[in-house]
């Protein structure tokens, strides 16, 4: 019985091991000349054969050698020659208008801004116009055109503060508005074409923006007058919520329409549900409100509303918070007032009740005076004012001229017309880049304006630049169909606020 315990302990404890038959290595010598190197790969291997073309696979563009804007103002509209920007073989880069341009101006600048180097130039100079050299307050109609976001991104650059004017034909775009208004520094701001209509309102916008928006001189602080309004909520909400509801709930809450055999355990029921709610108030004595209740418990009281505001929006635990009751136990007992309540607040803009806090603690950002405007002539803008001048010198001819042309023609040139008068009541220069306005003539560029635009569209290593454009890019080079297709989306109604440029 041992032998046959102990040959069966043999055999569980071999298996328990995972025992197995001890390999023998082959020691047979390697022959001569039996190396690694000696292996070689399979034919295929190092020479794979010609593998079938994907005829559903993308296949790579051309390279892009040039780019040009679109001519809006031929007829018909066309991709443009002269606003264009071509590289030759050598490298070297030469614009359609301005001619070369040196080779290492594509390291730095992507082609399709140097197709726009003509209105980035004009906006250069409208600038240089408009500020004298100095800073201010720059006004720019049209900052969505091509010159217009220009001279919005050149003026801020140069530290001026920018009140910028979509007009009619992107004003409804929000995205492109606060893309402009993200442009400007502040305190600089753009606003839609509808809103320079309010002559009064545009006014007083430059102006705040010019003088800056004093926070103390938005209106008068009355702490009498904000104490009677809480009275008034105060005992409105105790009429609302009395004591003999179970809750600080609506009455609809305990009207019963259910079944009539569930009448009998309905309130019982509500009575119950309702008692995790804060409970209604006994009613107040309006009287001894006015009496026992000064504005410096009201203040106090506030500060307490602050702490369950904080408490809650934390997810702290905090009890119930019962206004009207608050109110009570401090006529009955004052609240001690520390300097956390006769103490200005340190927050700007944190409503005190018995002070002005507009602000505090913040510096007034003023943009300097009106220095000039910029007027950028689209579409709409040129068929209204050679509608207007073409009617005749009296008020009344100009007024029945503008009667009958379209609501978006009306729109621009009465929005234009309060961005110059604007400027000219400040003794500012107004500029027209685009076209002719009668009165004014089209900035025209010099040689510093386009060195000027050269140098802001040239990107820095971390890759910012003083000018950007927003581009619908059309690839020609690869689909000749596209040229066409891009003079289309150019022209169509309401293209949308991104320029329109076609590479070949």
């Amino acid at each position: 019985a041992a032998s046959r315990l102990s040959a069966s302990a043999a055999k569980c404890g071999g298996r328990s091991m995972g025992s197995r038959a001890r390999e023998v290595l082959n020691t047979e010598p390697i022959p001569a000349g039996h190396t690694i190197d000696s292996v070689k790969p399979p034919k295929y291997w190092g020479h794979p054969g010609e593998v079938e073309a994907d005829p559903d696979a993308f296949a790579p563009g051309k390279p892009v050698t040039s780019a040009h804007a679109i001519d809006l103002t031929s007829d018909p509209p066309r991709v443009s020659a002269r606003d264009s920007v071509a590289v030759g073989p050598t490298g070297s880069v030469e614009h359609g208008r301005y001619g070369e341009l040196g080779a290492d101006i594509a390291a730095g600048i992507p082609l399709e801004y140097l197709a726009l180097l003509r209105p980035a130039a004009e906006a250069a100079a409208a600038v240089r116009a408009a500020t004298s050299g100095g800073t201010g307050t720059v006004l720019v109609y049209g900052a969505t055109q091509p010159s217009g976001i220009a001279a919005v991104q050149l003026a801020a650059s140069a530290g001026n503060a920018v009140v910028a004017v979509v007009g009619g034909e992107h004003s409804g775009n929000n995205e492109m508005l606060d893309v402009v208004k993200g442009l400007t520094s502040e305190p600089g701001t753009a606003v839609p074409e509808e809103y320079a209509l309010v002559k009064g309102a545009f006014r007083d916008l430059v102006g705040k923006t010019a003088n800056g928006d004093d926070p103390k001189a938005w209106a008068d602080h009355d702490a009498d007058t904000f104490l009677a309004d809480f009275k008034t909520n105060l005992l409105d909400y105790v009429a609302a919520y009395p004591d003999t509801l179970p809750a600080a709930v609506s009455k609809d809450k305990l009207l019963f329409a259910g079944k009539e055999k569930d009448r009998k355990d309905f309130r019982a029921n509500m009575d119950a549900y309702l008692s995790q709610f804060p409970p209604g108030e006994a009613p107040i004595d309006p009287e001894q409100l006015n009496a026992y209740f000064p504005k410096e418990q009201y203040a106090s009281w506030k500060a307490k509303f602050g702490q369950q505001t904080t408490a809650v929006i934390s997810g702290d635990d905090t009890p119930d918070f019962v206004p009207a009751r608050l109110v009570r136990n401090q006529m009955a007992s004052p609240d001690p007032l520390g300097e956390s309540i006769l103490k200005a607040a340190e927050v700007p803009y944190e409503f005190d009740v018995l002070r002005p806090n507009y602000g505090t603690g913040l510096a007034t950002v003023k943009g300097g005076p009106v220095s000039g405007a910029v007027i950028v002539v689209t579409p709409a803008l040129a068929a209204a004012a050679q509608a207007v001048e073409k009617a005749g010198k009296s008020i009344r001819s100009k007024a029945e001229a503008l009667q009958f042309l379209p609501e978006s023609q009306k729109n621009a040139y009465a929005a234009a017309r309060s961005v110059i008068q604007c400027a000219e009541a400040a003794g500012g220069t107004v500029t027209v880049v685009g076209g002719d306005l009668p009165g004014f003539k089209a900035t025209e560029a010099a040689d510093a304006d386009v060195k000027e635009a050269i140098s802001a569209m040239e990107i820095a290593e971390d890759g910012s630049s003083r000018l950007n454009f927003f581009l619908q890019v059309y690839r020609a080079g690869d689909y000749p169909v596209y040229a066409d297709y891009a003079v289309h989306r150019a022209t169509e109604d309401l293209a949308g606020p991104r320029i329109v440029v076609v590479t070949k």
